[in-house]
């Protein structure tokens, strides 16, 4: 999703040769290139003044520069797209930052192949990422993004997985592209500006709503957005899924047409695939007193506005109506909260907590916050831990009143 404003015209391909970034794009491409990047696989950045003089003095300087800042960017990736690919792909630094965490694209890419889409029209494609997803699923892709370098190396990188057959790249702006041909269509509009994040989803490029027009106009269709989208921007044709993997929330999408369940909430939980739904937004849950478990819910359950169903499936009650963290007097296992056993309740008091911590011999603190403003490692810092015993600390509101709960990890 690395692109410039997806309605405003773009560098002309006339120019592309003059432009010193897709110079030094095509020039990672040659022979010298790849083999400069193959050498560079596991160089330590601590040390890159002094390989980038010792490799100037056999390659062009530009080359060597361009190299490194790759070598870099494919550092970075292998958290996204693992090694074995993140090292025969290209990046851009904004493609890198924005591009779909592969387990997020797989999962994305197995809806749609379950219900049968052949091909799909991907519109503001980026680096190529959920087309890759999409295509080692099986389906054709039209893979669209309106900014030449970013077109080149999504192209780049459809050939170097092998996928170039079911990838066709096209540098156009997206909402010229007739999707009628396809099976479906996703959208990922550009969420940075340049002033970084945009949160308005009509600031988005393109706009949300024109996103939204695209993928009502399709027999099926998938519109990535922002987690901490407002419910309030969700229309009623949509599925809202919120997705986690390994504990972080990492996007949203928004589902459309035949297959998907119109003003359902979903919370996915990635890698187990684990999933919460619920047809429509669920009433407020009730509020009690703190019991010997606490539960943390997902943060795609939070997202997703499904911690009242996991208040129903324990039994229990949110120990503050602004919180989500949830409590009960029997233990209660889901993959869709962490639970513990709580051991003490203490009004906030720094001092209080720390004459506790040195009595149970507590070395090792984990420290979480919902509804309080102090900053873990500052507490940590006050607390001077030390001993063989572990213990966790959820530093929040009871009933309105700023409250520390002491206790260990449940299994």
């Amino acid at each position: 999703m690395d692109r410039v404003n997806a309605s405003t015209p773009s560098t002309s391909s006339a120019s592309l040769a003059d432009d010193p970034a897709h110079a030094a794009f095509a020039a990672l491409r040659t022979a010298e290139g790849e083999h400069l990047l193959a050498e560079l696989r596991d160089h330590d950045p601590a040390e890159e003044l002094a390989t980038a003089t010792r490799l100037r003095r056999t390659h062009p300087a530009e080359l060597v520069s361009a190299a490194l800042g790759q070598a870099r960017l494919r550092q970075r990736a292998v958290a996204k797209f693992g090694a074995g690919d993140a090292y025969r792909m290209y990046f851009t630094p904004n493609g890198v930052e924005q591009a779909t965490r592969t387990s997020v694209a797989t999962h994305r890419a197995a809806r749609f192949a379950a219900l049968g889409v052949r091909s799909v029209a991907d519109l503001c494609c980026g680096i190529g990422g959920d087309a890759i997803a999409l295509a080692r699923a099986g389906i054709a892709v039209l893979a669209v993004d309106r900014d030449p370098l970013t077109a080149e190396v999504a192209r780049a990188n459809a050939e170097a997985l092998g996928l170039g057959a079911l990838i066709e790249v096209r540098c156009a702006d997206v909402t010229e592209i007739d999707t009628s041909p396809y099976d479906a269509v996703f959208v990922d509009p550009a969420r940075r500006g340049g002033r970084g994040r945009i949160f308005d989803p009509e600031a988005y490029s393109p706009p949300l709503s024109w996103a939204t027009a695209a993928a009502l106009k399709a027999p099926r269709a998938a519109l990535k957005i922002a987690p901490g989208v407002p419910h309030e921007a969700i229309g009623p044709e949509a599925e809202a899924e919120w997705i986690s993997d390994g504990g972080d929330v990492k996007e949203a999408v928004l589902w459309y047409g035949e297959g998907f369940a119109p003003g359902a909430f979903r919370a996915t939980l990635l890698p187990s695939g684990a999933t919460l739904t619920a047809p429509a937004p669920l009433p407020a849950p009730p509020v009690g007193p703190v019991g010997r478990y606490l539960y943390e819910p997902d943060g795609a359950v939070i997202r997703a506005h499904l911690v009242a169903d996991i208040v129903e499936r324990c039994g229990g009650r949110l120990v503050d109506e602004t919180i989500a963290y949830v409590t009960s007097d029997v233990p209660y296992s889901s993959p869709y909260v962490s639970g513990y056993e709580i051991t003490d309740r203490l009004p906030f008091n720094m001092k209080k907590l720390k004459a506790l911590l040195r009595e149970r011999g507590v070395g090792v603190l984990t420290v979480k916050k919902r509804g309080s403003a102090v900053e873990p490692e500052e507490l940590r810092r006050r607390m001077k831990l030390s001993g063989p015993n572990a213990a966790t600390v959820f530093l929040t509101r009871v009933a309105g009143a700023p409250t520390m709960l002491i206790g260990h990890p449940l299994g």
